[in-house]
């Protein structure tokens, strides 16, 4: 059974299972046997959420949902490279899903990396270079801005991401030029748990 969501439908069911999880009510939808023997054929998610791969940022958790629901993508500091856009670009063309979710949380610890390598000129070792490279723009546009906290560096790297995937995909761009999908993007709080809207390209 396809959604056929609107964008801002699909936004408005990603905040209403955010309120019961701040709230404590979480329903856990959709995560029963017969759900899963349901969806065994075909999948239909109201939602891809791109998020960072923090342990505390369970998508399906925090936005109160169940198997089917949400096509998720996770990378540390929600970085871009090409699996993700692959990965996203498939859930736009193939699955039909109406709103892309780019999900940053306060006290990232990539972000708080990145930071930290802007500031002394020294960079990680490994493949965590990479990560702290491809986030660099978003805290040196900070610090242009004069934001010296993690906590904004977060909202502008969140902003930048989904301004990227716009700007990097032509499935993604066209999507979003013909009403089908939204890029939206949220900041989690680790303390309340509720995910705020930052930035939005599209109609929702």
């Amino acid at each position: 059974m396809a959604t056929y969501l609107t964008p801002a439908l699909a936004w408005r069911r990603l905040r209403e299972g955010n309120e019961r999880f701040v709230n404590g009510e979480s329903s856990h939808p959709n995560q029963d046997a017969s759900r899963r023997s349901s969806l065994v054929e075909n999948q239909h998610p109201f939602a891809v959420i791109f998020g960072c791969s923090d342990s505390r940022l369970a998508a399906e958790i925090i936005f109160d949902l169940g198997l089917g629901d949400a096509f998720v993508v996770r990378t540390a500091g929600q970085v871009i490279d090409d699996a993700v856009l692959g990965s996203l670009e498939y859930s736009i063309s193939v699955l039909g899903v109406p709103l892309i979710v780019v999900l940053g949380h306060d006290s990232c610890g990539a972000v708080t990396a990145t930071k930290s390598a802007v500031d002394t000129g020294e960079m990680p070792i490994g493949f965590m270079r990479d990560l702290v490279e491809r986030i660099t723009p978003s805290v040196l546009t900070s610090l242009r801005n004069d934001q010296h906290e993690i906590n904004d560096m977060v909202v502008e790297h969140t902003k930048q991401t989904s301004q990227r995937l716009v700007d990097s995909s032509r499935v993604i761009a066209d999507a979003v030029d013909e009403g089908r999908a939204a890029v939206i993007g949220l900041k989690y709080s680790l303390v309340e748990g509720r995910a705020k809207l930052v930035s939005g390209i599209g109609e929702l």
